[in-house]
């Protein structure tokens, strides 16, 4: 299990994150909403260790997350960025090849766990063409593959953190996208999921957290956390909240 307990990251005498306690469960799907500034991308860079906190601890089962080993972390934790520099004219099927990396599965079975990646992510037709021809939608879906294939098939004691990974995609694949992580999540894998669109966090998350200037605003299930009155105070977005006719979950419209 990943648990922040008191995070905080500051930059120079700025405070930008802090008062961060969270804890990522098995088979669950935790959402971490927020405006632009929020906090959002730099927890996330604290909870994988990119970024070193000021205060607080990140802890994987128990241990300190710097003190496991590169490969044994690698095979427990993946992380999607927002964005990717990659430049190398290298195929589909070998960008998600470098999530086997920590693995020593062997080349035929790395190959099967590629595709039912590729698969999973909505992406299997891209297999073979060259990742630099591809939009920036299929890329997004490329790198959910490759983290998906680090961590492939998914069990309790794994964990995907994922920064906005709808951000480029159309209405469809923002659903195949987060149907695929659900999924992931549902045989036993923690995620935490970056996003924006405050109904695909009520549909797809289990547990949402809220952050306003760097602190947590609101934690809880989507209805707890998505209520006019938070919505109001962090966007600063008067909204009207209906259930979804078919699935229950908070519907948010704007005013």
């Amino acid at each position: 299990m990943l648990r922040a307990n008191n995070l905080a990251v500051r930059r120079g005498s700025r405070t930008v994150l802090a008062g961060i306690d969270v804890q990522l469960h098995p088979g669950q799907v935790l959402g971490v909403l927020g405006p632009n500034g929020a906090g959002k991308s730099t927890l996330l860079a604290a909870l994988c260790d990119e970024l070193a906190a000021s205060e607080g601890t990140v802890s994987l089962d128990g241990q300190k997350l710097s003190d496991w080993p590169g490969q044994e972390r690698a095979r427990r934790l993946a992380v999607l960025p927002q964005s990717s520099s990659l430049n190398f004219a290298f195929s589909v099927n070998e960008v998600v090849a470098m999530g086997r990396l920590p693995h020593a599965s062997g080349r035929v079975r790395d190959a099967q766990i590629v595709a039912e990646a590729l698969s999973a992510a909505d992406a299997l037709h891209l297999a073979g063409r060259s990742y630099l021809a591809l939009s920036g939608g299929e890329r997004q879906r490329v790198h959910l593959a490759r983290v998906l294939a680090q961590l492939w098939p998914g069990a309790e004691g794994q964990t995907l953190l994922l920064d906005e990974p709808t951000s480029m995609l159309d209405p469809l694949h923002q659903h195949t996208t987060l149907q695929a992580v659900r999924d992931f999540a549902g045989r036993g894998a923690a995620v935490l999921v970056i996003l924006h669109d405050l109904n695909l966090a009520a549909r797809y998350c289990d547990h949402l957290l809220l952050l306003h200037a760097g602190r947590p605003h609101a934690y809880g299930t989507p209805d707890e956390v998505l209520t006019a009155e938070a919505l109001e105070t962090v966007y600063g977005l008067q909204v009207l909240i209906h259930r979804h006719p078919e699935r229950g979950h908070p519907l948010i419209i704007a005013r």
